[in-house]
Formats: C-alpha cells, sequence, structure tokens
C-alpha cells in the first residue's frame, strides 16, 4: 500500500495477501523447485520490503521455474496449444466475447475459434521502449485487442523500469535481480562513490521508481551511460550460490562479479497498468477475462513492490478459472467506469513526422515518455504517435501487428500521462514534481466514450 502512492485497491491487496499462501501450495505441489535452507522455505529480502519474505527458486531463476512447472502441467493434460499463432482480433457481439480471430505464424492463414469465455493473459509492453528486460513477443498485444474490442483500459500511465540492468556493450539488456541489493549489493558512480544515501534514506533499498530516477540523475552529474552495482564485499560462495544464473552470465562476458563491479542502468520493465479487470479477473466486456501483467486490478497502485508480479499472477489468474468454473455463461460483464473514462483524443495532423518503424518508436518512447517526463516532451511525442496511427496499415504478418499494437500502447500511455498532471509512484514530470491529491485517483481509457 506504502509503494503503490495511494493508487492501490485496499481489496486487491488483501486477497493478493490472504491468498498467497494456498497458491503457493499449489505451485509446491507442481513441483516447483523453491530454495530451501535448514529443511525449510528460504526468504530473502528485496528494495522496500521490511522482512524478508520473497520464496526463489534456483537461486535467481524463480520465474524460469514457476514456468517449466506449469508448463510440463499443461502438456500432461489433453489441453490443445497452438504455438506461434498470434490473436489478431476479439470477437465481440451484443457486448459479450464469442470468440477470437488468431494468424497462424506457421501458414500465415487465420482462423476462428468459439468461446464462451476469453482470457487475456499475454504480458506487458516493454518492447515499446529502447532499453528493456522484456523479450521480444512483450508488444501490448492483449491491451491493444482488449481496448479495439471496447474493454477499458486503467493506470497505463505507470510502467515501473527496474534500476539496474547490466549495461556491456554489446550485450542484450540483462536483469541483475533485486535481490542482489536486498542481500546487501552497493550502487557506486562511475567515480566509484556510493550515491544511494544522497536520495533516501533507505538507500539501495528504496522503492524501484526512487533507484531508478536516482541513478538517472547520477548518470548526468557523472557523465557516463551507466553506474555499477558493488557485491565485491560479500562473500564469493554467497553471490554464486544465491545468483548463479547472474553470475554466470556475467562470467561468459568477462565478469567475474566477485571481484569486479556490474556496470548497470536502469530498462523498461514492468507495465502496472493494463485492461481494468474486478477480483475475479473480469472486464466491462461479458467474457472476457485478463491475468497477469495484461490485467490491472489496482493492486500494485502506482509502483509495484518487487516480486509481487509473480504473486499477482498466480492468486489473480487462479480466481480468473474459479470465475469461469462456476459461470454457467457469461455474466453482463462489470458496471462501466464510462463516467470517468476518457477517449483518445484527436489531434491536429503534423506537417511531418519521421518515419514509422519499431527502433524509431522505441527511441520516442524511451526518451519522452520514459523514466523522467515533461509536458513538453510528452505532447512532442503524442502528436508523433498520433500520426503515426492514422497512417498505420492493415497488418499482414506478426511484426505489422505487433508494430500497430505497440503504436496503440504508446498513444494510451502517452495520453494518460499528459492527463496526470503531478509526479506519482513511477511517473514522474519535471513539471508537475509534487504528488496532488486531487490526482489520487485513477484514469481509465474506453474506445466507445463519447465526445
Amino acid at each position: 500500500m506504502a509503494a503503490g502512492a495511494g493508487l492501490c485497491d485496499a481489496e486487491a491487496v488483501r486477497i493478493l495477501t490472504n491468498e498467497a499462501a494456498d497458491c503457493i501450495a499449489d505451485l509446491i505441489k507442481f513441483r516447483v523447485p523453491f530454495d530451501t535452507l535448514d529443511g525449510e522455505i528460504a526468504l530473502t529480502r528485496e528494495a522496500a520490503h521490511s522482512v524478508p519474505r520473497v520464496m526463489h527458486a534456483g537461486g535467481d531463476a524463480t520465474g524460469e521455474h514457476i514456468e517449466l512447472a506449469l508448463s510440463r502441467q499443461v502438456r500432461s493434460t489433453p489441453i490443445r496449444v497452438l504455438e506461434n499463432c498470434l490473436a489478431s482480433d476479439i470477437l465481440v457481439q451484443n457486448d459479450r466475447v464469442v470468440g477470437v480471430r488468431a494468424l497462424d505464424g506457421h501458414t500465415g492463414s487465420v482462423e476462428e475459434y468459439g468461446c464462451r469465455f476469453l482470457i487475456l493473459a499475454t504480458g506487458g509492453a516493454g518492447k515499446l521502449f529502447k532499453y528493456t528486460t522484456n523479450s521480444d513477443v512483450v508488444t501490448g498485444d492483449g491491451i491493444a485487442l482488449a481496448f479495439e474490442a471496447g474493454a477499458e483500459i486503467t493506470d497505463i500511465e505507470f510502467f515501473q523500469f527496474h534500476p539496474t540492468v547490466l549495461r556491456l556493450p554489446g550485450v542484450a539488456p540483462f536483469l541483475i535481480s533485486e535481490a542482489v541489493r536486498g542481500e546487501g549489493g552497493i550502487l557506486r558512480n562511475a567515480e566509484g562513490r556510493r550515491f544511494m544515501p544522497d536520495y533516501a534514506a533507505e538507500a539501495e533499498l528504496a522503492t524501484r521508481d526512487v533507484v531508478a530516477r536516482s541513478i538517472v540523475y547520477e548518470m548526468k552529474k557523472t557523465g557516463s551511460d551507466r553506474v555499477f552495482l558493488d557485491v565485491t564485499h560479500l562473500p564469493p560462495r554467497l553471490v554464486t550460490t544465491r545468483f548463479p544464473h547472474i553470475y554466470r552470465f556475467c562470467l561468459d562476458h568477462g565478469l567475474d562479479i566477485t571481484r569486479g563491479l556490474i556496470p548497470v542502468a536502469p530498462a523498461a520493465h514492468y507495465l502496472l497498468g493494463g485492461v481494468k479487470v474486478n477480483s475475479g479477473g473480469e472486464t466491462n466486456i461479458s467474457g472476457l477475462f485478463a491475468a497477469g501483467e495484461t490485467a490491472c486490478a489496482e493492486v500494485h497502485g502506482a509502483n509495484r513492490l518487487a516480486s509481487n508480479s509473480l504473486l499477482e499472477s498466480i492468486v489473480f489468474g487462479r480466481r480468473v478459472v474459479q470465475r469461469t468454473e462456476t459461470a454457467a455463461s457469461p455474466g453482463n460483464g462489470q458496471p462501466s467506469t464510462g463516467a470517468c473514462a476518457y477517449s483518445l483524443p484527436e489531434r491536429e495532423p503534423l506537417a511531418t513526422a519521421p518515419p514509422l518503424n519499431l527502433s524509431g518508436l522505441q527511441s520516442l518512447m524511451w526518451d519522452k515518455v520514459g523514466i523522467v517526463r515533461s509536458g513538453e516532451g510528452l505532447q512532442e511525442a503524442a502528436g508523433i504517435l498520433d500520426s503515426w496511427h492514422g497512417l498505420l496499415s492493415e497488418p499482414s504478418d506478426r511484426l505489422s501487428y505487433e508494430l500497430n499494437n505497440l503504436v496503440l500502447c504508446g498513444r494510451l500511455m502517452t495520453e494518460a500521462a499528459l492527463l496526470r498532471k503531478e509526479s506519482r509512484g513511477a511517473h514522474f514530470r519535471t513539471d508537475f514534481p509534487r504528488t496532488s491529491p486531487e490526482w489520487q485517483r485513477h484514469i481509465v481509457f474506453r474506445k466507445d466514450v463519447s465526445s
């Protein structure tokens, strides 16, 4: 609730905490190999946590182990899995979902699949940005599909940038876990000086938004594109056993982190907003659900507490399944928040706009809608994105579908950031640097809002 900066939904947080233990028991039953110490599950502390409460598997490979365990469960059932297929449209009739249209990546053909319930679990939109920890397929597809179908999108201005991502020439961004600082890692600037105590009493264990902005300021002060994470004072055995993936990855690129400093910089990491859902994962469209990073149950508010993303996915993912199991047919959807919702504004066409391509979009979003924002930069980005959106052609393959979806998500994020005339959590504006009580509310976008 504290990290969420006034925008967490109290009921959603209560559900997250109260139902967590049962969901974790399910993961153990599904053979997720959580790390243990002296016969008990090992717990660690991460930034902004007051006590050690984070479970991990394989040291720093928790998500991978959960994914593999759950994938094995799916493969052991008669569930039909269509790989390399991209959903291209949600089919809705009379405000009720009836199916989905999908592009087969192997053949190029488009198929339609009927359904009573449709669950979006497509991740966030990290590929909007030049530097990101996300994989290449995290292109905002579910959010764009839901918006085009008439679903509500909320809190999309809040995007969390991970403070410590490996910054080495020619090496793809690689996440240096929050837990490294939780175990005692120290941030130093290019001159070797520890700087986080200058910015926050919690130092390296401040919330992610504070640490990320502090790093940006420190890089500007020193004229460097990176800072350094120092774990050389920790026992080498602790580093190699607690963070085996990080240790091996860095070692493969010529860096022994038990002896040398880790060059890091912030990168786009997690979308806090998304498709607006209630505590059962239901949207305002009957039969349409969303879960995970695609969804926004307002549990994270303006700034997610470290490691709560996996917890949210298992807790609210299970609630979605329970809701579909108990419903013989789709209900009437959730009460619309139309009275408070916005539509995307129509802007004056630009006389000239840069050519649209993925790298241009990512650079624009990183520079103008990134960690530190300004009204002027947001206005410029909004104009360019609006022009690009109007020029989009009918997509024909996976890459063109994904680019179209990213442009739409970029518009939603930029327009929401322009509307929110304050700084709160992961959203920081230099022209409105303070938090305003007037804006302790959620911004909602819907396609069919009358102007």
